[in-house]
């Protein structure tokens, strides 16, 4: 059965024990329990699981709630949890409190497209019944299963021989010309409509489909071997990553339409592309269609899941390399997706604890090159972030710091790199509460798209794997609310490195969490640092919903990240760090007040966090208030992932 492990709440890890508070064997974990009744339970559940798996199998489908928030991922194996707790325990009071914040409503994410949960209700009851003689409630049982992926392959067979449920097509406007007889003149477009007895001109014709960017027409036609042909516009001339993610999202919306299961996609125009241009068009494309696919439907009572199965990709060849360029956008947008996912789950489900928790599981996944170090408010007291606990003071939920290191796991490293993100899981402004049109408290789980960011190119480089460099995430997660014991305007705070604020504005909170969060990763060691945080209205009002901001003094850094930013097809401008503005921010009592004057608010916040790197350390800090948030959707859009994957690779050796 394995030697009982003892949980150690100061370093979140494991360690021998031979009395219990907390212990995992074999993937179970318990707490408050004694090695008898230990080994009971273990032995019953193992001698009794078959039977209860046939029987939930038939009885249940149902999913049930976790003790703090589980995000439903895919999994190669079967995987099972419960949790145990005494009734009278400080330590039930805890784990009560915290089930409380995390369900508050009773709402938990549901599982609609990835992994099944079911809750075997008759060993649930086995289990309380064999608790009760050690005054033990169970929390939890959970039993996660594999769920199937889209799968991406590249082909060259014949766009006429071609068979399944929908050929999709993507043409710029020069591929839709047409001769005097109205005939096609694009070799592609000229074959289908051969095939199709000239239908394919005349229906095109009389949807005055041009092949204008946004246009598609998707269409039942008899004569090959796909049940529908689709024509996507590309517009003029389709060259960017950008324009063909969109081709993919137009060819996921399709499909959702078509409720299609196998799809192909083609270019009417592909002569002339080189090898690596090839890679980075098929890339583009899957990944767009995995994101055009996505819908977050955890928190609705009903949904429809997608029916898409498999895309193959047409004309851009065949091979290895291909391959694994498909693999890397499916790793990404994976990704990508879990980052969405987090920024949409509610403050009462996503509490700086659950998104600890789910960052413990990212290193879980993949232990051979991640590892974890979860902070507790006593550990990071111990390190004098008074920062960041000013902020956290006020809430009931505690405050967790968030360290993830990726390792290659194999070879010399030569590049060392930290990510940074702004982890409040809910900003209320605090004592100067957001108020009034515009305030946005509404959407404020928002304010740890920073962290979703950091965490999902985590996730990707776990899968990945890039050798020759290492990197550190980082995220200081908290709430900022107002209560008794809350930061006041005019508090002053002393930060990790020494340097004193004076808080004018408990809602300029983000830059005193990542002031702590900075120092620590200077601390690492590391050369380059990014910082990713919803920091301020001021950046959407100069750069729009659409566009991050950067603000650095490293003309080197600044052009690594534009360059990831030129494959990602994300969108960022860089801004001025007008030092003179530092003016603005000194106070009389303190080194420094939080917040300056209303003009150049973004600047004066990106001088406020320089304050805190070290001089030798090259340092970004990425503003991504609007374009985090899809406001016309209100849902996340997964932003910054992407940049930050190929930015981590191009250090890579």
């Amino acid at each position: 059965m394995g030697w009982p492990r003892k949980w150690c709440q100061c370093t979140n890890q494991f360690k021998k024990c031979n009395a219990f508070e907390a212990v995992e064997i074999g993937g179970f974990i318990i707490s408050n329990i004694d090695y008898p009744t230990l080994k009971k339970m273990v032995a019953t559940i193992v001698a009794s699981l078959p039977s209860f798996l046939l029987a939930s199998s038939v009885a249940h489908s149902s999913s049930t709630s976790s003790l703090i928030f589980n995000k439903l991922r895919s999994s190669s194996r079967l995987r099972f949890s419960f949790a145990v707790a005494p009734l009278c325990s400080r330590r039930a009071k805890f784990m009560a409190h915290t089930l409380a914040s995390a369900n508050l409503g009773l709402t938990q994410p549901a599982n609609i497209e990835n992994p099944k949960i079911i809750l075997i209700r008759s060993l649930a009851s086995f289990l309380v019944s064999i608790c009760k003689d050690n005054d033990t409630k169970m929390v939890v049982v959970s039993f996660v299963k594999n769920a199937g992926k889209i799968a991406f392959a590249a082909k060259d067979t014949d766009v006429g021989e071609w068979k399944g449920d929908m050929l999709a097509v993507g043409v710029t406007e020069k591929d839709m010309t047409k001769d005097e007889n109205s005939k096609f003149q694009n070799s592609i477009l000229k074959k289908l409509d051969r095939l199709l007895g000239g239908l394919l001109a005349e229906v095109s014709s009389e949807e005055d489909f041009t092949g204008k960017s946004g246009q598609s027409t998707v269409l039942r036609l008899p004569g090959l071997g796909s049940k529908r042909v689709g024509l996507i516009g590309l517009g003029q001339s389709a060259s960017s990553p950008s324009a063909f993610r969109g081709l993919g999202e137009a060819v996921a919306a399709a499909a959702k339409t078509a409720q299609a299961n196998s799809v192909a996609v083609v270019l009417a125009s592909s002569e002339g592309l080189s090898n690596e241009s090839k890679l980075g068009i098929a890339s583009a494309i899957a990944s767009g269609t995995v994101l055009g696919l996505h819908e977050d439907n955890r928190y609705k009572s009903e949904s429809k899941k997608p029916q898409l199965k498999s895309l193959d990709i047409l004309g851009l060849g065949t091979g290895p390399e291909l391959e694994k360029k498909l693999k890397y956008a499916e790793d990404v947008s994976s990704a990508i997706v879990f980052g969405r996912e987090l920024v949409n789950s509610p403050a009462n489900v996503l509490t700086p604890a659950a998104l600890a928790e789910e960052a413990s599981k990212i290193a879980s996944s993949y232990s051979d090159v991640i590892y974890a170090n979860i902070l507790t408010a006593e550990q990071c007291k111990e390190l004098k972030m008074g920062s960041y606990l000013g902020v956290a003071a006020a809430s009931d939920n505690p405050p967790y710091f968030i360290h993830l290191c990726y390792k290659p796991p194999s070879g010399p490293i030569k590049a060392k790199l930290a990510l940074v993100g702004k982890g409040l899981t809910f900003d209320s402004g605090g004592y100067n509460i957001k108020t009034g049109p515009g305030c946005s408290i509404d959407v404020m789980k928002i304010d740890m798209g920073g962290s979703a960011a950091v965490l999902g190119a985590a996730k990707a480089l776990g899968q990945i794997k890039p050798p020759g460099v290492e990197v550190h995430f980082i995220v200081a997660s908290c709430e900022n609310m107002i209560s008794g014991t809350g930061m006041r305007p005019g508090d002053i705070l002393t930060a990790s490195n020494g340097k004193t604020i004076e808080v004018n504005n408990t809602d300029a909170e983000g830059r005193l969490t990542l002031a702590d969060a900075l120092v620590y990763a200077c601390n690492q060691g590391v050369e380059k640092i990014v910082d990713l945080a919803t920091l301020t209205g001021a950046c959407i009002v100069a750069l729009g919903p659409s566009i991050a901001g950067v603000f650095t003094p490293s003309d080197e850094l600044a052009k690594e990240v534009f360059e990831a930013s030129e494959i990602s097809g994300e969108k960022f401008w860089r801004m001025p760090l007008e030092e003179s503005y530092w003016e603005s921010m000194k106070s009389g009592v303190a080194d420094m007040v939080n917040t300056g004057g209303r003009p150049g608010g973004a600047i004066t916040a990106a001088l406020f966090l320089k304050q805190f790197v070290d001089e030798k350390v090259q340092w970004m800090h990425i503003d991504l208030a609007g374009p985090v948030w899809n406001e016309k959707k209100r849902v996340a859009t997964g932003f910054g992932v992407s940049t930050l994957v190929e930015w981590v690779l191009k250090n890579s050796s």
